[in-house]
């Protein structure tokens, strides 16, 4: 007669609720997962289908039982990580953003604005674009696979415990901070120094000839140039836009640092 007692019953449970936490606090902050449009329940039954997938393969779970204030630390601490992980995966969208803000303040579209009901807030149509752009580029080059095959790849690097991460683990996402802000200016920078050529041409023209009216041609000019550029720089986007993914994918695996 087989027995189960209560202790493997505890280890069975402990195998499925400690990387659920973790998953589900990744998918509640992930990018194309937190959408608005997208229903709790789907990012659940998502969390539940990747977890029994994954959860055979994954070392060891601590011999803690889910219901002791052990065990509730350790879920808590792994919410945690698959939030800050998330989080990491992200941020690095809000270099397009910056990259976008940038070119459209330059191209005189800083006021050009709709209303975007994935994020619920006003947008600037050249930042919406460069958005639209990446995500695109993040599916087609299966980068949502790669977000769960590295968030597997966690359990191994970030090793389930009751050990707390120390406080550098949580400075990566601060430092991932600077790097987005050069990324989005190193994406807008061709667009910036071509209209910044075009103002000073125009400068130089008014110069020239006073009775030129600059306002009713430089408009016109900059945000004809600003296309242009645009057009020509999105056949060069995608290798940069490929390498702030790769940031966001070692930014996700930031945590492995310990006290």
């Amino acid at each position: 007669m087989i027995s189960i007692g209560s202790a493997q019953i505890d280890a069975w449970i402990a195998a499925f609720i400690f990387p659920l936490a973790r998953i589900l606090g990744f998918v509640a902050a992930a990018p194309l997962w937190s959408m608005a449009v997208v229903p709790l329940r789907t990012r659940l039954i998502l969390g539940l289908a990747i977890t029994l997938a994954i959860a055979p393969a994954l070392p060891p779970m601590p011999a803690v039982a889910p219901a002791t204030p052990t065990g509730l630390w350790i879920m808590l601490q792994q919410m945690l990580v698959g939030i800050g992980m998330g989080f990491a995966a992200r941020t690095v969208f809000a270099a397009f953003d910056v990259a976008g803000e940038f070119m459209g303040f330059q191209m005189g579209l800083g006021f050009a604005t709709f209303y975007d009901p994935l994020r619920g807030a006003q947008t600037p149509v050249v930042a919406e674009f460069i958005d639209i752009i990446a995500f695109l580029l993040l599916l087609a080059m299966n980068g949502h696979l790669l977000y769960f095959a590295t968030l597997a790849q966690s359990f191994v690097a970030i090793p389930v415990s009751a050990t707390p991460l120390a406080t550098a683990s949580w400075l990566n996402l601060v430092q991932l901070g600077g790097h987005i802000y050069s990324a989005g200016l190193l994406l807008a920078l061709p667009v910036v120094v071509a209209l910044m050529i075009t103002n000073l041409a125009l400068a130089v023209l008014t110069r020239a000839a006073p009775q030129l009216n600059i306002f009713a041609l430089g408009f016109p000019l900059t945000l004809l140039g600003g296309f242009f550029t645009l057009a020509i720089s999105l056949h060069y986007m995608a290798r940069p836009m490929q390498a702030i993914f790769e940031i966001a994918l070692s930014a996700m695996l930031g945590f492995a640092v310990v006290r």
